[in-house]
């Protein structure tokens, strides 16, 4: 697919070379650029010869030197430079299966491309790959790959992600790690599907292929109330999150004596759920899976006390937290152990209900603007509310149900204000004058 360049950026080695807005960009070193990977890889060394098309119809083509690795500076319609590759899958856990009717189009998107993996951390389930795709990935050392595995068992796999390809696309494993590509993988787990036994076969199936494999994230399925027609599940429960506690961090255990690492975490959300405390953050060793919700609580928590000592004896603007029914125990005792510091802190935090997506849902990245208003509304809410930047579309201000942050914050009455997700960043916050 042929790119047209959108801008090109000030300074840049394309626009030392005289390249322009409106071109076309076809090849790089004769070899054809059909998206981003070609365009990045391509576009590596010191010293490059690119193929352009004008607005003319016409081709010329430019020498460009730069530093090995320095960006070109191009920009392209589209950040793929080709279409995104759809998900072929009905997998029985599908959050956005899962999703009501009416939201905004793009959040009923499912993307499973590779390129997504390697550029931005997505999970792909790898049965749309074809061979050409593969090859690439081997040839080009695409790494790491980010793979939503959910079990190692073929037959399971062909049930839980409804595509005859499910179980064929588990030889790939073996393949990336043969040609040296890191994997990071996921297992959604369902209960009375992939659980248990299967669990413990999924986890020795990926350990046989370390250090390829070089994290494994275990975490449940998110359940929404809007499961009409699809297949039945339970949502995870005490006695499962236990099991699966005990089965991963048992296994963990043995790895980490062998391997010098634990290999797999589970989520958050299963501690919490067991009614178990939290590791703390060293257990998490680099988090790897950090966005996956592996860890994210421990870590939020060591940053939030380091931050804390430079403000002890200081005074703070009245404000509240509001969190998602998951995190809110959590944020609630380190609201605690900062007025140990600062007798005269007033931080309500407030545990927001998903009756959006349904109560079994907890996490504060699916809190909506309208649950958030209609919980808040006549609560003592300071002079500000602070919530989780997660909880708006990357890069903007919109909730997943298209209130806007200031549309809430003129329905509550006082400016409603992100914070990324890090402890320190909340404790800025929390004392800002």
């Amino acid at each position: 697919m042929a790119s047209k360049i959108v801008s090109v950026d000030p300074g840049s080695p394309a626009e030392r070379a005289g390249i322009l807005a409106g071109e076309t960009l076809l090849m790089i070193d004769g070899a054809a650029v059909r998206d981003v990977l070609d365009y990045k890889f391509y576009g590596y060394d010191a010293r490059l010869t690119l193929e352009l098309l004008d607005e003319n119809g016409q081709t010329r083509t430019v020498s460009v030197r730069k530093q090995e690795g320095e960006p070109l500076g191009l920009n392209f319609e589209h950040y793929l430079m080709d279409k995104m590759k759809r998900c072929s899958n009905k997998c029985v856990f599908c959050f956005i299966d899962q999703l009501p009717k009416g939201m905004r189009e793009t959040l009923y998107v499912k993307d499973d491309d590779a390129r997504m993996s390697f550029l931005l951390g997505n999970y792909i389930s790898m049965t749309n790959l074809s061979e050409a795709d593969v090859d690439r990935i081997l040839r080009m050392h695409i790494s790491p790959v980010n793979i939503s595995v959910q079990t190692t068992n073929p037959e399971l796999r062909v049930k839980m992600l409804q595509n005859p390809k499910a179980g064929e696309a588990l030889k790939l494993l073996p393949r990336f790690a043969e040609g040296g590509i890191t994997m990071n993988c996921q297992l959604v787990i369902c209960e009375g599907l992939n659980d248990g036994d299967e669990l413990r076969r999924s986890l020795a199936d990926l350990e046989a292929l370390y250090p390829a494999v070089n994290s494994i994230s275990v975490v449940p399925f998110g359940m929404t109330d809007h499961r009409d027609g699809l297949y039945p599940l339970k949502p995870m429960t005490y006695e499962g999150a236990c099991e699966m506690l005990d089965i991963v961090e048992s296994f963990a255990a043995k790895c980490l004596e062998k391997h010098g690492t634990r290999l797999v975490w589970c989520g958050d959300e299963v501690y919490l759920k067991a009614g178990r405390p939290l590791p703390d953050a060293d257990y998490y060793e680099d988090f790897t899976q950090f966005e996956n919700g592996i860890g994210m609580l421990s870590l939020f928590s060591e940053e939030f006390r380091l931050a804390l000592s430079d403000y002890e004896g200081q005074s703070a603007r009245p404000c509240c937290i509001a969190t998602g029914m998951a995190a809110a125990p959590t944020m609630t005792a380190l609201i605690d152990e900062a007025r140990r510091v600062c007798d005269n802190l007033t931080v309500p935090v407030y545990a927001i209900q998903n009756d959006f997506f349904g109560h079994g849902v907890t996490v504060a990245g699916l809190i909506t603007g309208q649950d958030l208003v209609a919980q808040l509304k006549g609560k003592d809410l300071g002079e500000r509310v602070l919530i989780s930047a997660n909880m708006l579309r990357d890069g903007g201000d919109v909730f997943l149900d298209d209130i806007t942050l200031a549309q809430a914050s003129e329905a509550l009455g006082v400016p409603v204000q992100t914070v990324e997700i890090d402890g320190g960043a909340l404790v800025d916050q929390i004392f800002a004058q």
